[in-house]
């Protein structure tokens, strides 16, 4: 099995080395109806996944599906204008694909974005989240099988969010007067939308906001010694706190809502991250 990740890693970055020689410092991923976010990079080149050879495709509405390299300020990034997930039908270890990709492509950090439930009965829909920890007990872990080099084969996951990532983010969030709530994420699987009854065992567990994506690619990016952090964008209350039937239109009119502030905090952020 490591061969066969390891050899599908390879030609992925073989296919994009081949189109691009652009070496990112920060990695965007872009969640449901965050996509827009890309449009206001200055663009040194852009790859659809379908050019590449071996990676999995986006086939969600919303998931545009192409890599985009460029500046955000001064700061060289790549950013994936729609992600992959489990639910798709491809198996965890092309989930977590674009992110060691994007590590062998030379970033160092990973920023991680999506549209959530809000579990906290305190967030409302449109809510920034900043993400402090994760659950990712009930998906399946990315590091399972033979253990793929440069990473350790028991990392520690201690501190997946990096507090100094964080703290940057909190600071522009308070200059930019944009409401910050701050929470512990939880990944199931999809594609439905969870029961009344899992998302109470989800606060039960501890968890403000629940999706699914993000946690898995965390924990890869850890193991290959990225340093991670995340802001989900809570689109509506989940099951059982909300009385209205869930649905992923609503999920993107949220995430569009949001998209300016959104815009201006993640821009500032990268922005910082040159400096730390």
């Amino acid at each position: 099995m490591r061969n066969e990740v390891s050899e599908k890693l390879q030609k992925c970055l073989c296919s994009v080395r081949e189109k691009t020689d652009f070496v990112p410092q920060v990695a965007i991923v872009l969640g449901s109806g965050l996509g827009d976010y890309a449009d206001g990079i200055r663009v040194e080149a852009e790859i659809d996944y379908k050019e590449i050879e071996g990676f999995p495709v986006s086939t969600v509405p919303g998931h545009a599906g192409k890599f985009i390299f460029g500046y955000v300020g001064s700061v060289p990034v790549v950013c994936m204008k729609g992600r992959v997930h489990y639910y798709e039908g491809y198996p965890i270890s092309d989930v977590v694909l674009p992110t060691r990709l994007m590590q062998l492509l030379g970033a160092k950090i990973l920023f991680l974005t999506n549209a959530s439930g809000g579990i906290n009965p305190a967030f409302h829909a449109g809510d920034l989240m900043l993400i402090t920890d994760h659950i990712a007990t009930f998906v399946p872990n990315p590091l399972i099988g033979p253990n793929l080099e440069p990473g350790v084969r028991f990392p520690d996951m201690s501190h997946v969010y990096d507090p100094v990532l964080s703290d940057v983010i909190r600071s522009v969030a308070e200059e930019q007067q944009i409401l910050l709530q701050e929470g512990v994420y939880i990944q199931f699987t999809g594609p439905s939308y969870e029961t009344p009854a899992e998302v109470k065992m989800a606060g039960i567990l501890g968890a403000d906001a629940v999706g699914m994506s993000t946690a898995v690619e965390a924990i890869a990016a850890v193991h290959f010694g990225m340093r991670v952090c995340g802001i989900s964008c809570v689109c509506n209350p989940a099951a059982g706190i909300s009385k209205v039937p869930l649905s992923h239109k609503e999920v993107q009119e949220a995430a569009n809502e949001a998209a300016p502030k959104f815009k201006k905090l993640v821009t500032e952020s990268v922005i910082r991250f040159g400096e730390v």
